[in-house]
């Protein structure tokens, strides 16, 4: 039975998953992607492989996403199948860049705890940032990762390669699931990777933001079951 890897997004931790952790861990292993101390998305991956032995499921978020495909990529012989969660094939452009680069200058100047409450509007929903309770688990995930950490990631993340390439090469079976309301990337990316992928199944979420994992829990949860069970069968 493959191994359950979860790759948190930018800015998150396994709290980003933790109601799938708690579905998922009476039946199969659990692992955490670690993401922090890693200057590229290549590195991200070898560690990944390293921490964990045999065949894996890679279920990643955003930047996870990112490493996901990264995996498929080097290493398909490890791979059972991968789940790409509020995610992208593409590489940044120049203006998503900048973006970045503004977000790291102002994390630098001492305003990191500022970095977040920018975000959370292209995080959630609408209907998400009224739920104090999942605001205040974006805001505690983004402080346990930190400002060395998160313009770390931010890096990684710049310098990911086009993946669009290589995704017709993999041939395992994948789940591609974006919300509709996702403003960070939005569903028509998702749609592009999934008439890529040649196993895909594509799931687009009415109303729901970029953090699909913690927005439509038992959704989200019930697309890696049916994941698992398609990998499981061959």
């Amino acid at each position: 039975m493959a191994k359950l890897v979860f790759v948190p997004g930018l800015l998150c931790t396994d709290a980003l998953f933790q109601p799938q952790i708690d579905a998922l861990s009476v039946s199969h292993s659990i692992h955490i992607a670690q993401t922090t101390d890693c200057e590229t998305i290549d590195q991200m991956v070898e560690y990944m492989l390293d921490s964990v032995s045999g065949e894996i499921i890679v279920i990643g978020l955003s930047m996870g996403g990112y490493v996901a495909q990264e995996a498929a990529r080097i290493a398909p012989d490890r791979i059972s199948a991968i789940a790409l969660l509020s995610t992208s094939a593409q590489p940044d452009d120049e203006a998503r860049k900048r973006q970045r680069h503004e977000l790291i200058k102002l994390s630098e100047i001492g305003r990191f705890k500022g970095v977040t409450p920018r975000l959370l509007p292209r995080f959630l929903s609408a209907e998400a940032l009224e739920d104090e309770a999942m605001c205040q688990t974006v805001m505690d995930m983004a402080a346990e990762i930190g400002q060395k950490h998160f313009t770390s990631q931010q890096y990684a993340i710049m310098a990911r390669r086009d993946q669009r390439p290589y995704l017709p090469s993999f041939h395992k079976p994948s789940l591609v699931l974006c919300g509709m309301a996702d403003e960070l990337t939005p569903p028509q990316l998702s749609e592009e990777m999934a008439g890529l992928l040649p196993r895909a199944e594509l799931v687009l979420l009415d109303k729901i933001g970029h953090l699909s994992s913690l927005e439509a829990p038992e959704e989200v949860t019930q697309a890696i079951i049916r994941l698992i069970i398609r990998a499981e069968a061959g």
